[in-house]
């Protein structure tokens, strides 16, 4: 399958490697990028048991039309290994995990470009996805991407980012605000997707509610460890029905207002002006490539 652009992988999830039942629970859960943990979600022990699944792991990716990601460990650690395995499995994408600096993206890179041509893989075919997740990382986002070309989105940590603010960690994510905003930011300055950090506690209403906040700061894909998580978040990432609606009616006003050779339009109490205009569009258009009737 092509493999969907950045803004249309609304939800990522994260999972076991060594095991084959999570990862089909990962590949029934409807999110529509899957993460395979070699690093945390593995012990060191049954990593070896982990990468002999890869192969099998991205075959069901594809069969059932879901973006293929790996997450090895740190490259100076068992990534080197993992690699190797890793893209004799032909993902999609390779997961970096504390990334936080240029120079691991190039040395990432070089390896991966080193394997496709061994493999006779197309050259550059292999999404790095950079995990941010400690106070470096998050503040360097536009340096880290600048570091490969193979690099089109970026996924904020969680856990290991509050352990390195030394923060309480709770529900709410409020020691996780300022870097939630941040991060969206530097994203998008970068050019490249960001992707919201994992909401790790068990209720779904507030993995919703979570995901509601994030889409409000603009982001369009979240990351989860919940199966059950996904559908719900699937949802809050799509374009609803009374949204696309509102959308409309703002390009037909605004579209009206300046055949009449005026600047703005006046759609359901709100001024629109060209930047509303432009959002209103890409919503559509989002909802379009969606597979969503416009």
């Amino acid at each position: 399958m092509a493999i969907p652009d950045p803004d249309l992988r609304r939800t990522w999830i994260f999972g076991a490697g060594a095991g084959r039942a999570a990862h089909i629970a990962m590949v029934d859960s409807g999110a529509d990028a899957l993460i395979v943990d070699l690093e945390d979600f593995t012990p060191p022990q049954r990593r070896g048991e982990a990468r002999e699944l890869l192969e099998r792991f991205v075959q069901d990716c594809r069969t059932r039309q879901r973006v293929a990601a790996i997450r090895i460990n740190a490259l100076e650690a068992d990534g080197m290994t993992d690699l190797a395995a890793a893209m004799r499995a032909r993902p999609d994408v390779i997961a970096y995990p504390m990334s936080s600096s240029a120079a691991q993206m190039h040395a990432l890179h070089a390896a991966m470009t080193h394997w496709e041509a061994s493999l006779d893989v197309a050259a550059d075919s292999t999404e790095i996805l950079p995990v941010c997740e400690t106070a470096l990382g998050v503040v360097d986002v536009r340096a880290i991407a600048a570091g490969s070309a193979r690099i089109r989105c970026a996924l904020l940590g969680a856990e290991d980012l509050a352990n390195d603010l030394c923060a309480e960690r709770g529900a709410d994510a409020v020691e996780l605000d300022h870097a939630r905003r941040h991060f969206v930011l530097e994203a998008r300055a970068a050019g490249i997707e960001p992707i919201d950090a994992p909401y790790t506690f068990s209720d779904l209403e507030g993995a919703v509610r979570e995901a509601t906040f994030a889409r409000r700061l603009g982001y369009r894909s979240k990351s989860l460890v919940r199966p059950e998580h996904a559908k719900a978040l699937n949802e809050v990432f799509t374009p609803a029905a009374h949204e696309l609606a509102r959308a409309q009616a703002i390009v037909d006003g605004f579209n009206a207002a300046r055949a009449r050779g005026e600047d703005r339009a006046l759609v359901n109490g709100l001024w629109v002006e060209v930047p509303t205009y432009r959002n209103a569009i890409r919503l559509i258009e989002r909802a379009r490539r969606l597979g969503l009737p416009t």
